[in-house]
């Protein structure tokens, strides 16, 4: 019994589209031959019935009794074949659909995890969204189809050699006619790909459009647009069902082609086969084997075409999880050691004095993002990390040692205690967490406390309820060093004063930033920094720059007296 998925879906060849084609195959490769043998004996198994068939109804005419029951006993045994070859085939085809699509899941996953903030940023959420919808499917399709289509090849194969060595007129019909019509059928492919990549690309963009709507709802109704983004988000999925009817407009025309040209394949083998067999050139017996042979070629020559489209499907979805493998982290580690201290962001002058609560106000909210990227490495930049360049050391020392708690972090589905963190943290430190972050009402607000199950990105909350679990979850994990982003943006007045002074017995002398423009938590920080235009123009207390600075005067009080 094999299992899936795999441990480790290994490191993948993302050198091209096919090479990544090739590497799944080769690691799937007892599976995938052990396919393709059943798979060719479940073909040969039918091709082989017209010839029985011949055979069968020239001994009819030539009243052998013994020819007709040996060949009838023959006949039931190729059936019997063909049905466990079947099987088999079907099962491995199953094997390795998922084995494929299991481990592009793998590789992507991983590769997604390896990305951290650097995936959003180089995709959209379509984007990703899609490769896990579409595009591990086409590429199992890829694997699976070389089951049938090597052994449709080979039973083409065997059919013509038959009909060659029985009539060479007829077998020639047969061995040209079949590649006119695979070419005859070629041309709708390249239109019906290029249709299917646009609906795809559209699909994407209304997800991430949906995706943006979700995330946003709350917001949309507080300023009355739950409208216009549902009657954009209506047009769109109008544009992508249009662009799904000029797909299907291409594949009924291709499905038509697969019945007709066969069709008049076989049309014309049988009128010529009949002539040869009233001018007794050949039997009846083999008269009835070429209409059965021009009969079963239809399904060899379906599947035939059917590979060619699920190959460059399989193609163009490869190309697509490459995109995503190709992408390198932003920032990158090294292996030095820091004792700690002082962090300190030398492009703007940042200093985040170690063991004190300071504060950043700056006068846009982008300026303290990029800031605080830097000083978490999550974009590149000078920082020192007491005496030691923050890129030298580990990425994985990185985030243990320095957290940065933005709005961005969301609350997955699960127990509201593996949520925030908490499996091996005693129940005494939950609480001063929570009770430091106003958040510990919303837990006795709920049945089942801690223990309760927390909806897909923590929906059944209000945003600011979402705002307080989340300093509470960074309060808990207890960094070395506590870089918030507008912690309190979501709360009220009343609790943002309570969460300011609660934060400021909650780190005592820890290493702490706040990133923030709100006069209730910066009045109690012991330090603050104001940045304009990337750099610092001030610093002291609250109070000093309030009377000292008018530009940091002007950003935290908007403007008004």
């Amino acid at each position: 019994m094999r299992t899936l998925p795999e441990a480790d879906p290994g490191t993948p060849d993302i050198r091209g589209a096919l090479r990544y084609l090739w590497w799944n195959a080769r690691r799937q490769a007892t599976p995938l031959l052990t396919g393709i043998a059943f798979a060719v004996l479940w073909w040969l198994a039918q091709a082989f019935v017209p010839y029985i068939l011949g055979k069968g109804v020239d001994a009819v005419t030539g009243k052998d009794t013994g020819a007709l029951m040996t060949w009838s006993a023959v006949l039931l045994g190729l059936g019997l074949l063909q049905a466990f070859a079947g099987v088999m085939r079907h099962r491995y085809a199953v094997y390795n659909w998922l084995a494929a699509a299991y481990r592009t899941v793998q590789v992507t996953t991983r590769q997604a995890t390896r990305l951290g903030a650097t995936l959003p940023k180089r995709l959209s959420t379509g984007e990703v969204v899609s490769v896990g919808n579409s595009d591990i499917a086409h590429i199992g399709n890829a694997m699976d189809i070389l089951l049938r289509g090597t052994g449709a090849v080979v039973a083409i194969a065997t059919i013509t050699i038959i009909m060659l060595s029985t009539s060479v007129e007829l077998g020639l019909m047969v061995l040209i006619g079949v590649p006119l019509m695979a070419a005859a059928v070629g041309p709708l492919l390249k239109p019906l790909h290029k249709r299917q990549k646009h609906q795809r690309d559209l699909q994407g963009e209304l997800s991430t459009r949906a995706a943006d709507i979700v995330a946003g709802l709350r917001v949309l109704r507080g300023v009355g647009g739950e409208k216009v983004f549902a009657d954009r988000y209506r047009e769109e999925s109008q544009s992508v069902r249009h662009a799904g009817v000029r797909v299907v407009r291409v594949e009924s025309l291709l499905e038509g082609a697969q019945i007709l040209l066969p069709g008049l394949l076989i049309a014309t083998v049988t009128m010529v086969g009949a002539t040869f067999a009233v001018g007794g050139q050949i039997t009846v017996g083999q008269l009835v084997a070429y209409y059965a042979y021009s009969v079963f070629l239809i399904a060899p020559m379906r599947t035939l075409i059917e590979a060619a489209d699920k190959l460059t499907k399989g193609a163009v979805a490869a190309k697509r999880v490459i995109r995503i493998l190709s992408i390198e982290p932003e920032v990158s580690g090294g292996t030095a050691g820091s004792l700690g201290g002082e962090l300190r962001d030398l492009a703007s002058g940042v200093r985040v004095r170690e063991g004190e609560l300071t504060a950043l106000a700056a006068s846009t909210t982008e300026q303290a993002i990029e800031i605080a990227d830097r000083l978490g490495r999550y974009s590149d930049g000078r920082v020192l990390f007491g005496d030691t360049d923050l890129a030298t050391l580990p990425i994985d020392e990185v985030r243990s040692r320095i957290l940065v708690a933005d709005n961005g972090a969301r609350l997955f589905t699960g127990r509201l205690r593996d949520e925030l963190g908490v499996r091996d943290v005693d129940d005494s430190l939950i609480s001063q967490a929570l009770h430091a972050a106003c958040a510990d009402d919303i837990v006795e607000a709920l049945p089942e406390g801690l223990e309760a199950h927390v909806a897909e990105s923590g929906r059944e909350f209000s945003g600011g309820q979402q705002q307080r679990l989340r300093l509470a979850r960074a309060l808990i994990a207890d960094p070395e060093v506590l870089i918030l982003v507008e912690p309190t943006s979501a709360v009220d007045a009343h609790s943002e004063a309570r969460i300011a002074e609660r934060l400021v017995k909650a780190r005592a002398g820890k290493t702490t930033l706040i990133c923030t423009t709100s006069p209730l938590v910066l009045d109690r920080t012991d330090h603050v920094i104001y940045v304009e235009d990337g750099s610092v123009l001030a610093e002291g207390t609250h109070r000093s720059l309030l009377a000292g600075s008018r530009e940091y005067a002007m950003t935290v009080t908007r403007g008004e007296d």
